[in-house]
């Protein structure tokens, strides 16, 4: 029982570790609220931002591919804000190579 114990706490400090690490990426800001040069002008300043894109729908939007995991790729995306309903604001990461491309 007490290896469990021991192995549960070290799983829950790795998580918490995540969480923290996460920091400002980790806070949703409407994109609808932004101006298109503002939403753009916070993914080139700080590389990469999470915006929310309706009431429902997130995703983390990235400058370039140095912000992706080792075997993630780009794809364009554009977001809708304030003043633009198609705005190209950067990228998201995706794996090609195991079914995250889009045909």
């Amino acid at each position: 029982m007490r290896k469990i114990a021991v192995l549960t706490g070290a799983v829950l400090l790795a998580g918490e570790a995540l969480l923290a690490a996460a920091g400002p990426v980790a806070a949703q800001t409407p994109s609808i609220t932004l101006t298109c040069a503002q939403a753009a002008g916070i993914i080139q300043k700080q590389g990469q931002a999470v915006f929310a894109t309706s009431r429902t729908l997130y995703d983390r939007y990235v400058r370039d591919r140095s912000f992706c995991v080792y075997d993630q790729d780009t794809r364009p995306e554009w977001v809708p804000t304030r003043d633009n309903p198609q705005c190209f604001i950067g990228y998201t990461c995706f794996e090609p190579f195991r079914g995250g491309g889009r045909n």
